[in-house]
């Protein structure tokens, strides 16, 4: 025990025991600085110093870009262009996308083909269907009411009103007689118009050329992309006035009447007309004669 009380005495003694740092001239030995210092003193400086070191390098790494240079640390400019380019790569996706369904349209298009999903349209309003019989179709005092009123108030309109909607009036491409009409069973989503050859064959409305190019099957081809997804497609020309990315006018001049292609039969026009990717019977909305 007393020997356990001495060891604990010589290790108080040594930590605490002063020692003098003394800095001199080399050349005459003239005292400069001195310092008073203890084993404890040196100890607990050098461990304050340690720590304090250890703090500001941290700090440096945290808040400085010198963390970029110590490997495991990404740069925030890095992660700035990352983000960038995902967000450019989901911009660049949708893009694609979307010119894959257009240009799906206009194989379609240039193909006459459609593709079946299986949905019976017909069917699909069959729960809806209500019997004429079961339905009291007899005015109600409000509605005879409503009548008399708007009666009353075109009486005295002194404007005409447009009952039609003129986005539906396209211009006749050209004048001639149907050798072949438009028919969805057969899969003919045109009408076919026989006219001389080099007829000048007209834009049905104002566009854009979209594709203006030769095939093996019908010849030259011109499509014109109308507003609210109206595509017009004139085929077996002749020649072709246009080219793809040209603007167009209603009644312009875009091609001539010709015999091109193998599934042609005479000098003639092949027109169809497609509605966001759905054929439409073109005599429903042109006069060819």
């Amino acid at each position: 025990m007393a020997r356990k009380v001495k060891k604990k005495k010589d290790l108080k003694k040594k930590l605490l025991h002063k020692y003098r740092l003394v800095i001199l001239n080399e050349s005459t030995f003239e005292e400069k600085i001195s310092f008073k210092l203890s084993r404890l003193n040196v100890f607990v400086t050098g461990t304050l110093c340690i720590i304090g070191l250890i703090a500001l390098t941290t700090l440096l790494i945290a808040f400085t870009p010198l963390r970029e240079y110590i490997p495991g640390y990404s740069s925030t400019k890095l992660k700035r262009q990352a983000t960038e380019l995902t967000y450019r790569t989901d911009s660049l996706v949708n893009t694609l996308n979307y010119t894959n369904r257009y240009l799906n349209n206009i194989r379609m298009v240039l193909k006459g083909d459609i593709e079946n999903n299986g949905i019976n349209r017909d069917s699909l309003f069959e729960q809806f269907k209500l019997d004429p019989s079961s339905v009291d179709l007899s005015p109600i005092k409000e509605d005879s009411l409503l009548r008399a009123e708007v009666a009353l108030e075109d009486k005295y309109n002194l404007f005409e009103r447009n009952s039609y909607n003129t986005d539906l009036i396209l211009f006749p491409p050209l004048s001639g007689t149907l050798s072949e009409t438009y028919n969805r069973e057969k899969k003919h989503f045109a009408v076919d118009v026989v006219a001389p050859k080099d007829t000048p064959i007209k834009s049905v409305a104002n566009g854009i050329v979209i594709f203006a190019e030769w095939t093996a099957e019908t010849g030259y081809v011109i499509i014109v992309e109308h507003k609210e997804g109206l595509l017009s497609v004139y085929k077996h020309n002749g020649s072709l006035n246009k080219s793809q990315g040209d603007i167009v006018r209603s009644g312009e001049v875009i091609a001539s009447v010709g015999n091109t292609g193998e599934y042609t039969t005479g000098p003639h026009l092949h027109f169809e007309l497609w509605d966001n990717g759905d054929p439409v019977n073109p005599l429903d909305f042109i006069d060819f004669k």
